[in-house]
């Protein structure tokens, strides 16, 4: 326990002091309410993003199927990715208590009160989403929308983030699942560039969040959750975000050889170009202002992505 990299993170070390006034606590968000409590839940913006890479790898599939049935299947996504995002904010109210980024979420305010029918409720939404993937297709579309589902609410949630420095390197698969679901509704699960695509998605996560646990790096501190810069410190980690950073454009690249469109190379350039400016500044100065630089600048680089590849 003493060597564990959860340990060293309750202990502080290789932890600096804040050195620049944005790292003052941010102000309290106000508390939602009704159904904005419900979405914040579920982390809907996060499953719908989940739900846009099922939609993209089903329109790089060579082959298509029916408007109606991938838009199920894009839904069907969606479900299993918020009703994982839920139970990881069931399993985690104790971490998001102890995070100034989470401690206003439901569950851990105390405004939603945790107990077993929590995780049923939450089961049977994923199970509505897989039987809807596997109404709408076929059982192999199915089986990945439930391996993304299960992929972040346990392997991530469950298994890997209070262990280890690299969670969110496997947690990353969850999107790759999502793009093989959308590939396998049309048949074409193996096709190349889907496999491309998919693999792209899962080298996105790395500097994605990463950048992320730099900018929040305190916060993974105190609840003693061994995230990278929590462990190795801010500088390694900052180089670990562009080194993973430079490798996700290069492989955004394959596509462009691989049969997409000239539109989809141009969002590559440019969401790429993006992208690494921010990892580099990050790089040279690993402050909390880079890092939600570099942050942002991943959801832009996935955005035009997943955008070019539907279009």
């Amino acid at each position: 326990m003493r060597g564990s990299p959860r340990a060293r993170a309750i202990r502080g070390e290789g932890v600096t002091a804040p050195a620049t006034p944005v790292d003052a606590a941010p102000r309290r968000p106000r508390e939602a309410q009704g159904w904005r409590l419900l979405l914040d839940l579920f982390k809907l913006r996060i499953g719908v993003t989940i739900g846009a890479t099922a939609a993209a790898g089903l329109a790089i599939a060579p082959a298509s199927i029916e408007p109606l049935r991938g838009l199920a299947l894009v839904l069907g996504v969606t479900l299993a990715s918020a009703a994982a995002g839920a139970y990881n904010q069931y399993a985690e109210r104790d971490l998001d208590r102890a995070m100034r980024r989470t401690r206003h979420r439901a569950f851990a305010t105390g405004r939603l009160a945790p107990g077993p029918a929590w995780p049923i409720a939450i089961a049977a939404v994923a199970l509505a989403g897989v039987g809807l993937a596997w109404y709408a297709t076929n059982a192999l579309a199915a089986l990945h929308t439930a391996l993304g589902a299960f992929t972040y609410g346990v392997v991530y949630t469950v298994w890997l983030k209070r262990r280890t420095a690299w969670n969110i390197v496997v947690g990353g698969a969850a999107g790759s699942f999502a793009v093989l679901a959308g590939a396998a509704a049309a048949g074409a699960a193996t096709d190349g560039a889907v496999l491309a695509f998919a693999f792209a998605v899962f080298l996105w996560t790395p500097p994605h969040f990463w950048s992320l646990a730099i900018a929040c790096r305190d916060d993974y501190a105190a609840a003693g959750v061994p995230m990278l810069p929590v462990v190795v410190g801010d500088v390694r980690a900052a180089q670990a975000v562009f080194w993973s950073a430079a490798l996700l454009v290069a492989a955004s690249f394959v596509l462009a050889f691989l049969g997409l469109s000239w539109l989809y190379a141009f969002a590559a350039l440019g969401g790429g170009t993006f992208l690494m400016i921010r990892a580099v500044q990050l790089a040279l100065e690993p402050t909390r202002v880079r890092a939600w630089g570099s942050f942002r600048a991943s959801l832009v680089q996935l955005s035009l992505l997943v955008a070019a590849a539907c279009a």
